[in-house]
């Protein structure tokens, strides 16, 4: 039986960052386990047509955080990397606006831009009324109907392709608040208005796919890290994995639905379990070049299969093709590469709250550690997951940081 003081389940960007982080600490009785041939998770990055393609659909590092970059940057130093002013644009009435709609209807023609000023006008939010506590319910009564129909709730159902009255409003501080004078002034000026939201500026390598500075991460650790390797039980009492990996501690960041079939747990947890849900997301690559300067493209238009495309000769040195995003649940295979994440995107249902606090407080009591994406069911961007998982390591060592 291998002792040690933690086993830590998948090797993404938080499963890797509090591994590095107890090195740091100089804790060295730990084991990453991972079920891929490369760390990195939903971070992954295969050669594509002769250039690095994001197999996760598109990641990007935000610049805001300075811890997290200075971590990041002692695998792979500033230098590789490229900083770029964001640039994603929307599909809306048949033409590119940039991303975020109301801060740029300016762009639109004259009487788009009514149409949609009229409609925040007239917004429930405004009005007084009652905020609703259904996704679907809010989004109407936050940005007005026309934003809704024609932007917001059709994307959406593309995206997570689940009805939208399940989802809660618990979540939604994501989303760039909406000021109608704002807006207006925007239009009056044609100038953006208000502030972008993640990935403003981001740094993406210069040479490498997204996945590259994972991978360093991955092979730093050395024997630390135990790549190829599934996870196929996990005696709960003994805090056993595989059969032979004995832990004080096990640190998971694998979604809680793959415990149910290695685990036993009471039944209120596996209940509760089940109350968590998911989107699968396909990546297709396709070999043309689109006559954009953006970034990434999002289309609300529901005949379309996909829900966003990235513009991958845009970002990406020395490529070229773009690859699209697009629900499982909605895909058409057409042949070409093509790679499906089962676990894309955790939904942020009315009753998940409830649910994952259930888990965590069982969790907690067995000695389980609740990191990253799917440990938490938090949809986070790759920083914030960098960042939540050196903080638990820190804390689970107990050490203050001044």
């Amino acid at each position: 039986m291998d002792h040690y003081k933690y086993i830590i389940l998948g090797a993404g960007p938080s499963g890797l960052s509090f591994a590095h982080t107890l090195k740091t600490l100089g804790e060295d009785s730990f084991l990453l386990i991972e079920k891929e041939r490369v760390a990195g998770g939903l971070c992954r990055s295969e050669e594509v047509d002769g250039a690095p393609l994001d197999i996760g659909g598109g990641h990007f590092l935000d610049v805001k955080r300075k811890e997290v970059l200075d971590f990041l940057f002692q695998f792979m130093p500033k230098s590789e990397w490229q900083e770029r002013k964001r640039v994603s644009k929307i599909n809306i009435r048949g033409q590119e606006v940039d991303y975020p709609l109301e801060a740029n209807l300016w762009q639109l023609p004259l009487a788009d831009r009514i149409d949609f000023l009229e409609s925040i006008a007239q917004a429930s939010c405004l009005r007084g009324l009652p905020m609703p506590t259904s996704f679907e319910e809010w989004i109407t009564w936050k940005l007005g109907e026309r934003i809704a129909a024609e932007y917001m709730l059709p994307y959406n159902r593309k995206i997570w392709s689940v009805d939208l009255k399940t989802l809660g409003i618990y979540w939604l501080y994501k989303l760039p608040d909406v000021s109608f004078r704002e807006t207006l002034q925007s239009c009056l000026e044609h100038t953006p208005s208000g502030t972008l939201p993640a990935h403003g500026t981001f740094l993406y390598p210069k040479k490498y796919g997204y996945g590259e500075v994972w991978k360093r991460m991955g092979e730093a650790l050395k024997d630390h890290l135990l790549i190829s390797t599934p996870v196929a039980s996990i005696d709960i009492e003994d805090r056993i994995v595989n059969g032979h990996l004995k832990a004080d501690k096990i640190v998971t960041s694998i979604p809680w639905s793959q415990w149910l079939s290695m685990a036993n747990m009471p039944e209120y947890v596996r209940n509760n379990i089940l109350k968590l849900h998911y989107a699968s997301i396909d990546v297709d690559y396709h070999a043309e070049i689109l006559s954009t300067n953006a970034h990434w493209v999002y289309d609300p238009d529901e005949r379309l299969a996909h829900h966003r495309i990235l513009c991958r000769t845009n970002f990406c040195a020395d490529s070229k093709g773009y690859w699209t995003e697009t629900n499982s649940r909605r895909t058409i295979k057409k042949g070409g590469w093509s790679y499906t994440n089962e676990y894309a995107y955790p939904l942020n249902t009315l009753e998940k709250p409830f649910a994952i606090e259930a888990i965590f407080r069982w969790a907690a009591e067995n000695n389980i550690l609740c990191i990253g994406r799917w440990g938490t069911w938090e949809h986070m961007n790759s920083d914030v997951a960098v960042s939540a998982g050196i903080s638990a390591a820190r804390k689970a060592e107990r050490v203050t940081v001044k």
